[in-house]
């Protein structure tokens, strides 16, 4: 990768230390990542709605980055990629030392994701200043390349370590080799030392008419991946009894999922079009939603627990379809900054509606049962389609 690497970036700029910096993050993330939710149903007791008012309170940095930028608005994305390290390493310091006491916890996981969103609103900034000219793709691709590994080996630690130790290893000991990761991270990224400006499109809300469609198209798939993301790990745990190694073996497996399948959906949509896929995802989102609602009612639990891992994967590959909405978003633009302006008002219309998605859900598995929690997602999906399916395909050159 690395001497790809070079032929991809300027020889001027620290791009080793920069890489690497992210995939100790990534690793961090991966280790973090894979056993807080069963950390937070044993050990915490946080049931169906206060995952929802958990992943709210995880969602809601996303939502108040437009101000966290302007007030840092005369910094270099270096430097405030480097507040994120910091903040990132108290919300780990707060999560493996405080209490399982739910608001401790809640303010702890609240702390970590508001350096990981301060984090990702810097890391294309760097990647396409330090990039040499016509290289910016291959320098975003490299990015998600070495975010996709470093996840993957946290991933991978935390399932190995839990069954070659019979899963005697407490859960706050990941958190703490998370926070030591996280540290070597932060000394990685006090190594680079640049003036890169911040994506400017961040700080501002980009709203014209003719990309209403695109917006409640986000809406719509907001909404389903929410469900998703923070309810399918949780469904696993809580109603199938999933530990924390089967749990991060399943995020590691739909790390490689859909590492490898990336590219294939990218060559589909540029072949049949990104409106032929936004429609036809539903169709697979469907069976999706009907096993994860409703395998316990058809196959012995220990299937059903199977079947809804599959599932999960499948999801994870479906959503790998939502690169089709910003190819429609490139071909309404004019320019280039007009497409990014877009596509990032885009992720914050995205965040806000996961915000009510977070609460709305953790009442209606409570109160309703996973079956409703599936139905409604397999709906919005839907609408997601019908919608999708209005849209007009007239190409337009991009200025």
């Amino acid at each position: 990768m690395f001497s790809k690497a070079k032929e991809i970036f300027r020889e001027d700029v620290p791009w080793k230390q920069i890489l690497l910096a992210f995939i100790f993050t990534a690793t961090a993330y991966g280790i973090y990542k894979g056993v807080l939710d069963n950390y937070l149903a044993e050990i915490v007791g946080v049931g169906e709605f206060d995952r929802g008012v958990t992943e709210f309170f995880r969602e809601l940095p996303g939502v108040l980055l437009i101000i966290i930028f302007a007030a840092l608005a005369e910094f270099s994305a270096e430097f405030v990629y480097k507040i994120g390290a910091v903040v990132m390493i108290i919300g780990l310091c707060m999560i493996s030392f405080l209490p399982p006491i739910k608001v401790m916890v809640i303010a702890a996981i609240f702390m970590y994701s508001l350096g990981e969103h301060i984090q990702l609103g810097m890391k294309n900034s760097i990647m396409l200043q330090y990039a040499k000219p016509d290289k910016g793709g291959a320098a975003l691709g490299i990015r998600s390349s070495v975010d996709e590994i470093g996840s993957l080996i946290g991933f991978l630690i935390v399932s190995a370590s839990l069954v070659i130790f019979s899963g005697r290893i407490a859960y706050k000991n990941f958190f703490m080799v998370a926070a030591a990761v996280m540290i070597v991270a932060m000394l990685l990224a006090l190594r680079v030392y640049g003036t890169s400006e911040q994506d400017k499109n961040r700080r501002r809300i980009y709203l014209r008419k003719k990309y209403s469609k695109y917006y409640i198209l986000e809406v719509f798939y907001g909404s389903r991946k929410q469900v998703f993301f923070t309810f399918g790990p949780y469904v696993l745990i809580l109603f199938y009894g999933a530990n924390a190694a089967t749990i991060s073996f399943l995020l590691a497996v739909s790390a490689v999922c859909c590492s490898l399948a990336a590219p294939f959906v990218g060559r589909i949509i540029d072949k049949v079009g990104y409106k032929a896929v936004m429609v036809s995802d539903t169709l697979l989102l469907l069976i999706v939603c009907f096993f994860y609602g409703f395998a316990h009612h058809l196959f012995p639990r220990n299937i059903a627990l199977i079947v809804c891992c599959i599932n999960y994967v499948l999801d994870s590959v479906i959503s790998l379809c939502s690169m089709a909405s910003n190819v429609y978003v490139q071909d309404l633009s004019d320019s280039t900054e007009e497409m990014r302006a877009t596509i990032s008002t885009g992720i914050s219309v995205n965040h806000v509606i996961t915000l009510a998605i977070a609460l709305f859900g953790g009442w209606i598995w409570q109160t309703l049962g996973i079956e409703t929690l599936f139905i409604i997602s397999a709906f919005l999906g839907l609408c997601n389609s019908a919608i999708a399916a209005t849209i007009k395909t007239s190409k337009q050159k991009m200025a």
